[in-house]
């Protein structure tokens, strides 16, 4: 393999990580907006449902065994892989099952979308849209499973799992810059 080769990145690489860009400054850009609001008349403050933190506990979990799930496909550890690849698709689902019930709270609590000019609206906007992100996510980890117990693997090809583990630490580092941000400045 000659080194132009080796230097050459992946193309569905190349594309998440075009992705991962646009996400960030679609984050970025809906923070900066929470700043600005923030600071005109009528903004009501919301409390960060505890939940919310709880979950933070979870997804990091996740990334850890997506970790563990990345490093047992490359030493051909299939079993190992598997099962840590389905504790990661069920710690994502429990995430996604706990940002509900934050939601739920949320609601319960007078925080509505509509009529109120705050922060609330910015959690149900940002973390909604961080929600479906893990959910994106947690399709494609039920991809690579149903491609483990499905299909026929002949080739150990990491790409995939690269991908989907760069995918699931970025969703883990952005929620923990979202509820840091959220009990920090909201």
């Amino acid at each position: 393999m000659s080194t132009e080769q080796r230097n050459k990145i992946h193309p569905h690489k190349f594309t998440l990580w075009v992705a991962i860009a646009s996400i960030v400054m679609m984050f970025a850009g809906l923070t900066s907006a929470y700043i600005v609001k923030s600071g005109q008349a009528g903004w009501h403050e919301v409390k960060t449902p505890t939940i919310f933190i709880v979950s933070t506990a979870t997804l990091f979990i996740s990334s850890i065994t997506i970790q563990a799930a990345l490093r047992s496909f490359k030493q051909k550890a299939m079993a190992a892989y598997r099962s840590l690849l389905l504790v990661t698709l069920v710690l994502g689902l429990a995430f996604v099952v706990m940002q509900w019930k934050g939601f739920n709270w949320l609601w319960d609590h007078g925080v509505h979308f509509q009529g109120a000019s705050g922060a609330g609206q910015f959690l149900y906007i940002i973390f909604g849209l961080h929600a479906l992100h893990v959910v994106g996510g947690v399709v494609a980890l039920i991809v690579l499973l149903l491609r483990q117990y499905v299909g026929n693997v002949r080739t150990y090809n990491a790409t995939p799992i690269e991908i989907m583990s760069t995918y699931w630490h970025f969703v883990d580092l952005l929620w923990i810059y979202l509820v840091v941000f959220f009990i920090w400045i909201g």
